[in-house]
C-alpha cells in the first residue's frame, strides 16, 4: 500500500476528520467525512457557498486531523479546487448519499486536492511515520 492509500483509508476508516482553515486571523475547524485517491491525489469535498470554501480560496493552506484506535493524523498542504466533472463525478460515485445536495454539475459543488501534501502518523507508543505526496 503506498503513503497516499495510506492516509486515505486512516481517514476512511475514521469516518469523520477535521479540517482547519483561517478565516482572517481565526482558526476555524469542522468536522468533515469526503476523502477519496482521484488520479494518484487526496480530494475532499465542499459546497462553494459555505464559509470553508471562501476561506480556502483567500488562503489554500489547510490541515486535517484525525483520531482512531490511539493513533492519530495530521495531514498539511494546499488545497487546489479541481473543477473537472470527472472529478466532481468520482466522488458523489463514493458518496452517493451527497447526491441529494450537490450534482458534479451544479455550480456548488466542490472538490479539491491536496497539492504537497505532508502527513504524519503519530501516537503515544511508536515513533512518528511521515508520509510525503
Amino acid at each position: 500500500m503506498s503513503g497516499i492509500e495510506k492516509v486515505c483509508q486512516f481517514l476512511e476508516e475514521s469516518g469523520t476528520y477535521y479540517l482547519a482553515t483561517v478565516d482572517g486571523d481565526q482558526p476555524r475547524v469542522r468536522p468533515f467525512g469526503t476523502v477519496m485517491i482521484f488520479e494518484g491525489k487526496l480530494y475532499i469535498q465542499t459546497g462553494k457557498v459555505k464559509p470553508v470554501s471562501r476561506q480556502l480560496a483567500a488562503n489554500p493552506k489547510a490541515e486535517i486531523c484525525a483520531f482512531r484506535d490511539g493513533k492519530w493524523l495530521r495531514v498539511s498542504g494546499e488545497l487546489v479546487e479541481d473543477d473537472r466533472i470527472e472529478a466532481k463525478t468520482a466522488m458523489l460515485d463514493k458518496y452517493p448519499s451527497l447526491r441529494g445536495m450537490y450534482s458534479p454539475e451544479d455550480s456548488n459543488t466542490q472538490v479539491l486536492y491536496f497539492r504537497s501534501g505532508e502527513a504524519v502518523f503519530s501516537s503515544f507508543t511508536a515513533a512518528p511515520e511521515t508520509v510525503t505526496f
